[in-house]
């Protein structure tokens, strides 16, 4: 992998550019800046300790109970692909927009990110069916799939990744005072940064490996990467808030809370969890 950045020169940029000036989400003694959950019991103590959740919208409970004083909401919403139980999956293929398996979830099928009539249903019920349920925004999952579909394709899919980008443009533009999460899509950050208020580095410091089922750091190459990318998307707007998110054992509280410092050294706002996400943990206390 061609990096931009050297690892050394990169950290000690990130701890120049974004040590204490770092615009990060508030924190008080009590809560935490960010976190994720999946599963449908969120405990709402466990909820309102954080400052902005990003939670699955389609369980159908109130979310009052789990908001905290000040905090943010904001709703799931996979951009890329579609899960084949969706309602509108038929609609989706009368009108060409859909295309193969996913082949790592062979339940959903990817979406072809430049047809209109995916635009027309994210920005027509799909967003604000989220937002009608009282949420504050959307977390938008799975754009990564759009340089994926150009790289393995380029001729079939030319311009898949500025679809998803103006893709994005068009929900800001539509709705122009929630608030924006993008997990990584690299390849049009640069084009979206300003359209967004976070992004978020998934496995950036650790991961799970699926062929040894555990629990692994990522190689200084890995985060030197993600953490480069971070870091152009700040200089293109220096009031996005840049998150992470690793994956590890909460057993192992030590391991955890170097995670955490490790990120916050570096200027990033992060949440470790499980790779089920499926309920909120927090931060180990020191």
């Amino acid at each position: 992998m061609n990096h931009a950045f050297r690892r050394r020169d990169l950290f000690a940029l990130s701890l120049m550019v974004f040590g204490l000036s770092a615009r990060a989400l508030p924190q008080s003694d009590h809560s935490s800046a960010w976190g994720l959950d999946y599963g449908g019991t969120t405990d709402p103590a466990m909820a309102r300790r954080f400052e902005l959740l990003v939670l699955e919208p389609d369980f159908p409970r109130p979310i009052a109970p789990l908001r905290g004083q000040g905090s943010r909401l904001l709703g799931y919403i996979s951009l890329g692909e579609v899960h084949g139980g969706r309602p509108f999956i038929a609609e989706l293929e009368k009108a060409g927009a859909l295309r193969q398996p996913n082949p790592n979830w062979p339940d959903a099928r990817l979406v072809d990110l430049r047809d209109p009539a995916w635009t027309k249903l994210v920005l027509g019920r799909l967003v604000p069916a989220i937002l009608q349920k009282g949420y504050d925004g959307i977390f938008m999952d799975t754009l990564d799939n759009a340089e994926a579909m150009e790289r393995q394709d380029p001729e079939r899919n030319k311009g898949m990744i500025a679809g998803a980008a103006r893709l994005v443009a068009a929900i800001r533009k539509r709705f122009p005072g929630i608030t924006i999460m993008m997990n990584r899509g690299y390849a049009l950050l640069p084009a979206v940064a300003t359209e967004i208020d976070l992004v978020l580095a998934e496995a950036m410091a650790s991961r799970w490996n699926f062929n040894e089922g555990r629990y692994e750091m990522t190689s200084a190459d890995d985060w030197a990467w993600q953490a480069g990318h971070l870091l152009a998307a700040r200089q293109v707007n220096p009031r996005l808030t840049l998150a992470t998110l690793d994956y590890w054992d909460p057993q192992d509280a030590a391991t955890v809370a170097s995670l955490y410092a490790r990120e916050r050294a570096a200027g990033f706002q992060p949440y470790v969890s499980t790779l089920a996400l499926d309920r909120l943990i927090a931060e180990p206390q020191a």
